[in-house]
């Protein structure tokens, strides 16, 4: 693998068919940090994507690696889980610089992006498939399948673990893929590649196609030849992808946005609650899809939730990932910043009240890259932009309630269904609550941990279907079902 020095600006490429390709056009990938050209990555075409579609189409159809035996797979995860281990500083090093996160998130993003592949490495060994007692002398049975060309689109706010969150269980499964990273994070994503290209898959069944969604993921949507779409992204783009997907009636496993509630009981532990829901909503900088950005705190301590909680998020220091006193780093791209500072003005403008933050931060050589504060907002009410939408960034809403039934209610007067909590000592009530909260991810006295072997996924327009688990896998599979006559004879219906 090639090494990013502080001057070196890398050269990437698409890897279509097992040969490193570029482009005529191409794109500058900055640290948003900084606002220094770390990257410069090819813009592919049309033609080219569909060549990489072709590419795994052929690769399926031959077969070589759907019917390779469950082991020989793993062995191969189980190299790129090595070997990403064996240059971990220097992957989390440039997840700092493409993404922004600051340094202590991005070695959690690496560790789990290990821990993932190693993962379907172990669970495709497992027992699979079943048996069923049926009449007659019939043997009947059933067993899962690829599903043959599997499109991947990934985010960019964790550009390496969403990756191995759809590659890993997808090349598990036996099938092949065209995976495209989101433009502005390519970087890991072609580290992986060149992981990838190292341990010796077949040709074609692994591509990665560099570029616009507009174009690459469009054209993945609609082929034909792709059999399945799996994306992480924005609802808007999702509702796309549906509606290009039908032209084959291809499956698909969206995974959305969100507008998750944080419900705080007057009996819950009240720095715990405080502490959560600042590491709910300011870790990533917000730009997290399961994000707690709506806070419900009932109204006997809501003054004093309100008070520390601000007190709290001005000590939050925000500055370039790679410095280690940072706690919360950088916005991903100047659009990004623009478009949650003009949610801000929203806010502002329909009258909620600004606590703290809500605006760029440009001292001590912030000025260089895409910084806000940390944006806290009390007094709104439902039908507020910032409570109704997804902002993806560090602004919270505060919103205060009375009874149990209300916190139910207002937690589920959203769109969106991807994440939950309930905070409370009263572990009869908490759970009576949560599992009242129409949300696919949820936690009791808590915020944010997930785990590679739970199921990842929304109600509502946070999405379709599930990641990760063995839910993931499945998603990456076809069932079939099999009926074997044990006594061979003529069935003797119509006459000799």
């Amino acid at each position: 693998m090639t090494t990013l020095t502080n001057t070196q600006v890398l050269e990437l490429k698409s890897y279509i068919n097992g040969k490193w390709v570029t482009a005529d056009n191409t794109v500058d990938i900055i640290n948003p940090a900084t606002q220094q050209v770390i990257a410069i990555a090819p813009r592919m075409t049309k033609n080219q994507t569909e060549q990489a579609i072709t590419a795994a189409r052929t690769a399926f159809d031959n077969g070589e690696w759907a019917k390779t035996t469950a082991q020989e797979r793993a062995a191969i995860l189980h190299k790129i889980a090595n070997k990403i281990e064996e240059s971990f500083e220097e992957f989390v090093t440039l997840e700092t610089m493409d993404n922004g996160k600051v340094y202590g998130e991005a070695e959690g993003d690496i560790q789990d992006t290990i821990a993932c592949f190693r993962y379907y490495a172990g669970i495709i060994l497992h027992p699979d498939g079943e048996t069923y007692p049926v009449p007659d002398d019939v043997q009947a049975m059933v067993v899962k399948e690829p599903v043959g060309v599997a499109g991947l689109i990934v985010p960019w706010n964790f550009p390496l673990l969403m990756s191995a969150w759809k590659i890993a269980p997808a090349l598990a499964a036996g099938n092949t893929i065209v995976y495209k990273p989101a433009e502005i994070t390519p970087v890991t994503a072609f580290k992986l590649f060149e992981i990838i290209d190292e341990v010796g898959l077949p040709e074609g069944v692994a591509n990665m196609v560099l570029g616009q969604g507009s174009i690459i993921g469009q054209t993945i949507s609609e082929s034909n030849d792709v059999d399945m779409v799996s994306f992480t992204g924005s609802t808007e783009v999702g509702r796309g992808i549906m509606r290009a997907a039908a032209g084959n009636l291809k499956k698909i496993s969206l995974e959305l946005g969100g507008k998750s509630p944080n419900i705080i009981f007057a009996d819950a532990d009240f720095e715990t609650a405080v502490d959560y829901g600042l590491f709910g909503i300011f870790v990533g900088s917000g730009q997290v899809c399961s994000s707690g950005s709506r806070i419900l705190v009932q109204d006997t301590i809501y003054d004093d939730y309100v008070k520390r909680y601000v007190e709290r998020a001005e000590k939050i220091k925000v500055g370039p990932g790679l410095a280690k006193d940072s706690h919360m780093g950088a916005i991903v791209s100047e659009a990004q910043m623009n478009s949650i500072l003009g949610y801000i003005e929203k806010g502002k403008e329909e009258g909620a009240t600004l606590l703290t933050g809500g605006h760029r931060l440009t001292e001590n050589g912030l000025d260089e890259g895409f910084f806000l504060a940390p944006t806290v907002f009390a007094d709104v009410t439902q039908d507020m932009t910032i409570v109704r939408e997804e902002i993806f960034g560090p602004v919270v809403t505060i919103q205060k309630f009375s009874t149990e039934e209300e916190a139910v209610r207002l937690a589920n007067d959203t769109d969106y269904g991807l994440a939950g909590a309930v905070f409370s000592n009263d572990g009869a009530k908490a759970l009576r609550v949560i599992k009242q909260v129409r949300a696919g991810i949820t936690w009791v006295n808590d915020y944010h941990p997930t785990y590679v072997e739970a199921p990842w996924g929304g109600y509502k327009q946070s999405g379709i279907g599930r990641s990760l688990g063995k839910y993931s896998l499945e998603e990456f599979q076809e069932v079939k079902q099999i009926n074997i006559r044990l006594n061979v004879a003529p069935v003797g219906w119509f006459p000799q």
